[in-house]
């Protein structure tokens, strides 16, 4: 029995459009210092976009289309984005005696809905998380959780489907992206073998994409210093009720300017590997 046949009797709070994703939006950027010194990290554009619209047209491809946008740092620059994201978009005359504002036609595809929420300055990712969630969960029984500098191409979708029928409180993506560098095989003080930038295919990293049901609230605290990676990830997994959706296909963080780089590489060729909304 495949995942999707097993969550058919799924009731319509699992069905992915009624599920809040929570992005992370808020951090610092320090290792991209170059481009956040003016903006905030998930406003970095890879192509003509900023990549948290990358990152958001990824879930929407999947059926997700509720986000939960976690700011602090520059976060008055994702929500002058949002705002004015109509008139980017689209033709539109101003009058300007009234300043009154009429778009004539919305000219792109995102049937989105965007909350954006102020989590504090400084505030780390479980705090960030938790205080979101407790204005605007709702009565969701489901909630997905990323950060906004990371891309990929697993289904989530099935992703979401899997975490659904194991019925763990929590779901991370594993990817094994292959190494950045050689691997020497010694044998002894002998090299017997270069590897050339090897996968790893048993070896799983977090992805960064998770999904959890509303019982790990919690595990957070709204207290300023809560790293989700540290004590609730941790403590979850301690308690037996984190599971992994494998991925072993594309996955990128774009933690430096050489990682920037090869994104906007991959976009300007037409083959970026996350862009699965172009797929026919």
């Amino acid at each position: 029995m495949t995942v999707e046949q097993h969550c058919k009797g799924a009731t319509v709070k699992n069905d992915p459009s009624n599920v809040p994703v929570f992005i992370l939006c808020g951090g610092l950027g320090t290792r991209l210092k170059e481009e956040t010194e003016v903006r905030p990290k998930p406003m970095v554009p890879v192509g003509d976009h900023p990549i948290l619209w990358h990152i958001m047209r990824t879930y929407a491809h999947y059926g997700f289309n509720r986000f939960v946008l976690c700011l602090g740092y520059k976060g008055e620059a994702i929500k002058g984005y949002f705002l004015n994201y109509a008139s980017m978009n689209s033709d539109f005359t101003v009058e300007l005696k009234t300043n009154n504002v009429t778009v004539h036609s919305i000219d792109h595809e995102q049937n989105w809905e965007v909350t954006l929420a102020y989590t504090g300055e400084l505030t780390m990712t479980g705090a960030r998380v938790a205080r979101a969630a407790e204005r605007y969960l709702g009565d969701a029984e489901q909630f997905a959780v990323t950060y906004g500098d990371g891309l990929t191409n697993a289904n989530l979708r099935e992703a979401f489907l899997f975490h659904l029928s194991h019925g763990k409180i929590g779901t991370v993506l594993g990817t094994n992206p292959p190494s950045r560098f050689g691997q020497v095989i010694v044998d002894g003080s002998e090299v017997s073998r270069f590897e050339e930038k090897p996968e790893f295919s048993e070896e799983w990293i977090n992805g960064g994409y998770f999904f959890f049901r509303r019982s790990f609230l919690p595990y957070l605290s709204s207290d300023e210093s809560c790293v989700l990676e540290r004590t609730p990830l941790v403590t979850l997994a301690a308690d037996r009720q984190m599971a992994m959706f494998k991925h072993s296909g594309f996955w990128a963080c774009m933690d430096t300017q050489r990682d920037l780089e090869q994104l906007n590489q991959a976009w300007a060729s037409g083959q970026a590997p996350w862009a699965v909304w172009r797929e026919k």
